[in-house]
């Protein structure tokens, strides 16, 4: 039987951090004498992972990836106010929760594996593998995370062992006119003291799996109020009833994800921690969870797509042989795995990020961090914050590449239905879109370019030793770091904001390949059989990458900033 747990991601599962992680996560192992399925040390803890996500790669390879044709065929659908499902995603749901992958990071008092986030992206990705709308609807569960963190402890008892046995999730921000600019948001949330609960009115859209069982809903409880400091966090439970689904949209892919448009008429809730701070604080944290989530999801699409293409190439013959042996299809099947294995190790560097500030703030709210501990959390804390717009962006546009890549190796078959490269075509879209578009991923890295965190961090990187074969790409990564370094120079000279931000996307792409660079080689010194031809492949993309938006900032000048101007 096929199973998409990997060698690449199994790697990915022996960084010299995980036992930092685990050790965080596990306070000592203390759950050991109350849980018999706690980890009793280190090596335990990684098999316990190792044991699940073997599950979920077969259970991603098939069942859900079996499923997946006739669930992106199918869709759900819209039946009085509630959403049906497609067929098939019923068994995927039933599957994956009799297999206990619901509520994995969550601790084990409320029923859950207590996992780190570098396993349960692990987990996102296989199954974004096999289909990127069930994806959408199972990773909604992380927005338990953000309930577990700033919700009360009645709320966890009541709210997280439901999730773990399977409860669906949503987290409903959007609306006709708030989309990026959630500060707009006007759903309205009134207090009913007679029933000592908030009632919530308005519509909602765009909100992906919105007929979910527990939703976390921004809305404003201010009256009077038109910016983001109006806005509150509340918790929608389904059961209460009153919010009905006014209709799904018609969407380009991820078919078997539900993307609803939500009508609210005195819904019951509930407040989800502090009021005022539901956009400010609770949002954010929020969004980077959905942020990562993408950046997993966009990796199991490269990955599905370089699967296609490369049974494809091996399958078709032309000319009288099959046509993996001609360079230009060869060449850009190496190009798919060099991006695949390189956004990958940027992926997961940053899952592993965020289980260290994550851990050490879960720490903190049952005692008072050490010296040493506060300024570990704050380390973490900044680079997770830097990483995730750089996994975030570059893997969404890596998605939709090697998407269509994997249509142009099928050629004419490609265009065709009977195959799923059309579907991983489609659903790669709006990966650069949802959870922040590309745009905005550039907006939130460009304080970590200009104020040199991410130069820092690759220097950091280059005190790195590495194997005497892999030193000439190392060396070479380094000089992407080099021109980095000019860029941002050339920039700052210029001391005009406008042309910072015209530039600001080609410092962007400079520093995620540079990055990557870095991380690929690293990689490749440690498992040259899995990446040493993915970084001399992606060493050569990532110089022709920076060389190009070199070239753009060295000759921009503010003089010609009018011929990027059409207004």
């Amino acid at each position: 039987m096929a199973n998409y747990y990997s060698e690449e991601i199994k790697f990915q599962l022996d960084h010299p951090l995980m036992k930092r992680i685990v050790e965080l996560k596990e306070r000592n192992y203390a759950d050991k004498d109350q849980y018999d399925y706690a980890p009793q040390n280190y090596e335990d803890a990684i098999d316990s992972y190792d044991r699940v996500l073997d599950l979920a790669g077969d259970i991603s390879a098939n069942t859900i990836a079996a499923n997946a044709e006739d669930v992106d065929a199918e869709g759900p659908h819209c039946e009085n106010g509630r959403v049906r499902y497609a067929s098939k995603t019923y068994e995927n749901l039933d599957t994956t929760t009799k297999a206990g992958l619901n509520g994995v990071t969550m601790p084990r008092r409320y029923g859950g594996l207590n996992f780190p986030c570098t396993p349960y992206t692990a987990i996102n990705e296989m199954i974004a593998t096999a289909d990127a709308g069930f994806e959408n609807i199972w990773s909604l569960q992380d927005c338990i995370e953000t309930l577990y963190e700033f919700g009360s402890e009645d709320q966890r008892q009541r709210f997280v062992p439901r999730v773990c046995k399977g409860a669906t999730m949503s987290m409903d921000l959007t609306e006709p006119d708030a989309g990026s600019d959630l500060q707009s948001v006007m759903l309205k949330a009134t207090y009913d003291e007679k029933e000592d609960c908030w009632r919530l009115n308005g519509c909602k859209r765009f909100i992906t799996n919105g007929d979910s069982d527990i939703h976390l809903v921004l809305a404003r409880s201010e009256e009077g109020t038109k910016d983001g400091r109006g806005l509150s966090m509340f918790i929608y439970d389904k059961n209460q009833g009153g919010v009905d689904v006014r209709r799904i949209e018609n969407k380009l892919g991820i078919h078997g994800s539900p993307t609803c448009e939500l009508v609210y008429k005195n819904a019951k809730a509930e407040l989800c921690g502090d009021r005022k701070l539901g956009l400010i604080k609770y949002v954010m944290a929020l969004m980077n969870g959905a942020r990562l989530g993408i950046a997993a999801q966009s990796v199991g699409i490269s990955q599905a797509a370089y699967n296609e293409a490369l049974a494809y190439a091996k399958d078709r013959k032309q000319f009288g042989q099959a046509i993996i042996n001609f360079p230009a299809v060869y060449e850009m099947l190496a190009t798919m795995k060099a991006k695949l294995d390189a956004g990958r190790s940027l992926l997961y560097m940053t899952a592993r990020y965020v289980d260290i500030y994550k851990c050490l703030e879960d720490i903190a709210r049952e005692r008072k961090l050490t010296p040493e501990e506060r300024q570990e959390l704050k380390k973490y804390s900044r680079m997770a914050d830097a990483f995730t717009p750089l996994a975030k962006g570059t893997n969404s546009e890596y998605a939709n590449q090697n998407s269509y890549d994997s249509i142009q190796i099928h050629g004419g078959s490609g265009y065709m239905l009977e195959y799923a490269c059309q579907r991983l075509y489609r659903d790669a879209r709006i990966t650069s879109i949802y959870e922040g578009t590309t745009q905005l991923q550039v907006v939130a890295a460009i304080r970590y370019i200009t104020n040199g965190t991410y130069l820092n961090i690759l220097r950091e990187f280059e005190n790195e030793s590495v194997s005497a074969e892999v030193q000439p790409l190392f060396d070479r990564a380094k000089a992407l770091a080099d021109k980095l370094e000019a860029c941002m120079a050339t920039v700052k000279e210029a001391q005009s904001q406008e042309l910072q931000d015209l530039a600001s996307r080609h410092l962007y792409d400079i520093t995620a390949n540079a990055m990557m660079a870095h991380l690929i080689t690293l990689d490749a010194s440690r498992a040259p059989q899995l990446f040493g031809r993915s970084a001399e492949v992606f060493l050569n993309l990532a110089e022709a990458e920076v060389a190009k938006n070199e070239k753009f900032i060295s000759s921009l000048s503010v003089e010609q900033i009018a011929n990027y101007r059409q207004a």
